[in-house]
Order: C-alpha cells, then sequence, then structure tokens
C-alpha cells in the first residue's frame, strides 16, 4: 500500500496546503516537496479558503499559534469539510495550553479532520480534560498502552483516524491500530521534525484513505531518519533525512518498515 501511495503522490504533484508554525515551516514545504507534491503555505485569512478549494489535502498545524493563524485555519478547515478535501490536524501544545486545547477542540467539532495528530501527552489531553503536561514534548511518564488507549478512544468519539506520535508511533480508526516502530533518536536532535511528519502525512492524504496515508507517512519518515543518522552532528542529519525522504526506495520501504497491525 505504502509504495502505490508514494506512487501516486510523485505522479500527480498534488497541491497541499500548510498553515502551520514559522518554526518549522520551511522544513515542512522541503518534505512536501521531497514527496513530490507542491506545497504552498499561505495563512492570510484572504487567502485561506481559495488555495485550499484547489488543494489535494491540508495541514493545520497549531504550533506557534497566532490569532490570524487561528482564523486562517478555522477558514480553511471550513473550506476543507465543505469540499471534501481531506486534512491533518497537529494538535501542537495542546497538552500544556488550555487555550489550544479548547481550540483545537472546536474545530474538530465544526471540522472533523480526517487525521488528528499529536504526540502521546498531546493526544492524552484530547482524550482526557483533566490531563496536563509541560511543554511541547511528550510525557514520558505515558507508556505506549496509555498513549494507544487515548488514541483508540479519541478515535471512536469522532469517528476520525488518530496519529499518537512516539517512540512507536500509533495509528488508529477505532477499530484498527497500526504501531510503527521505525525511528530514530536523532529525529529529537532537530526542529519542527514532527510537524514535518504531518506534512508527509497530508501529502499522503491526497493519494490514499486517512488510516493508509498515516501509517505510510509514519513509517516512511522513520525509516528515513533511519538512514539519515550519522555521527557528524544535527545540522548533516537534517540534510540527509531530506536526502533520504527524497530518494528512498521501494525496495528499502518494504525491507524496512516496521509495523504491526491489528484489530482493536
Amino acid at each position: 500500500m505504502t509504495e502505490k501511495i508514494t506512487a501516486a503522490v510523485k505522479q500527480n504533484a498534488p497541491l497541499i496546503h500548510c498553515i502551520t508554525n514559522p518554526i518549522s515551516i520551511n522544513g515542512c514545504a522541503n518534505v512536501i516537496l521531497c514527496a513530490g507534491a507542491r506545497p504552498m503555505m499561505a495563512e492570510h485569512p484572504e487567502e485561506a479558503a481559495v488555495i485550499t478549494s484547489s488543494a489535494g489535502a491540508l495541514m493545520l498545524n497549531m504550533g506557534n499559534i497566532t490569532d490570524v493563524r487561528k482564523t486562517s485555519m478555522a477558514i480553511s478547515a471550513s473550506t476543507a469539510r465543505m469540499k471534501g478535501i481531506p486534512f491533518l490536524l497537529d494538535v501542537c501544545g495542546s497538552a500544556c495550553l488550555p487555550t489550544r486545547r479548547d481550540y483545537a477542540l472546536r474545530l474538530i467539532g465544526t471540522s472533523l479532520p480526517s487525521v488528528i495528530k499529536g504526540n502521546y501527552s498531546e493526544i492524552n489531553a484530547l482524550f482526557d480534560a483533566r490531563y496536563t503536561s509541560s511543554g511541547v514534548d511528550a510525557d514520558k511518564g505515558l507508556s505506549e498502552k496509555d498513549a494507544a488507549n487515548a488514541a483508540v478512544q479519541l478515535a471512536k468519539r469522532y469517528g476520525t483516524v488518530v496519529l499518537a506520535s512516539g517512540k512507536t508511533d500509533i495509528v488508529t480508526n477505532g477499530k484498527r491500530i497500526a504501531l510503527i516502530a521505525n525511528g530514530c533518536p536523532q529525529l529529537s536532535t532537530i526542529t519542527g521534525t514532527g510537524c514535518m511528519q504531518g506534512a508527509l502525512c497530508a501529502a499522503y492524504l491526497s493519494s490514499a484513505d486517512a488510516f493508509n496515508a498515516a501509517v505510510s507517512a509514519c513509517a516512511v519518515f522513520g525509516i528515513c531518519g533511519e538512514l539519515a543518522q550519522t555521527d557528524k552532528g544535527a545540522g548533516s542529519f537534517y540534510t540527509g533525512l531530506l536526502d533520504a525522504l527524497s530518494t528512498v526506495t521501494n525496495k528499502q520501504i518494504t525491507e524496512l518498515a516496521k509495523i504491526s497491525l491489528s484489530d482493536v
């Protein structure tokens, strides 16, 4: 399935509209280009609906949120919902900032995303209103089992796909669950890799159903992290990650993917 998705994106070169934070905007655009799609990072409220209407998929990322970006995200989400355009919502910071959690829940309630994405803590925060954590990094006290339960229950609650990123990525639609064990510690040495994973998932959403798009994005991004590992440092790793994303082969994906699928 992953090989068909990656081939379709390269063949169709879909426009992927991203409204994301300035910390990761360049990385997200480059990941989409590496996948063979075309990024558009327009975030002005007067442009949001127009660009989203012509996109193959939409990615919304709540990192470093501003009032203008909140307005544009709501417009784009509504447009995507009306026109049947798949979109991913990355709920960055929702575990440590009540304003972001509240905004994410409002957006989910009015314009249901195809994929709700966050790290273990962020997904747990959407599932359990009593839960909070410190900062945007995942709480190391949350186990894979805890995150999987939160993801499954959240997916059932909204009838959508949930992607909980961590050492093992978790993707579920409430009926099936995939555990993806690809990746490497060096991914945490550069900023924005979670956002970049979401951008890759958005590119794949243009050519596949939400569950398979999310599973494939987790596997491919993790594999490319493994291929890029280097002793030279974070800068060389970042360059190697983009190189791997633009050159990874079907053979490498098939041989290196660590995906475990089961029914819930």
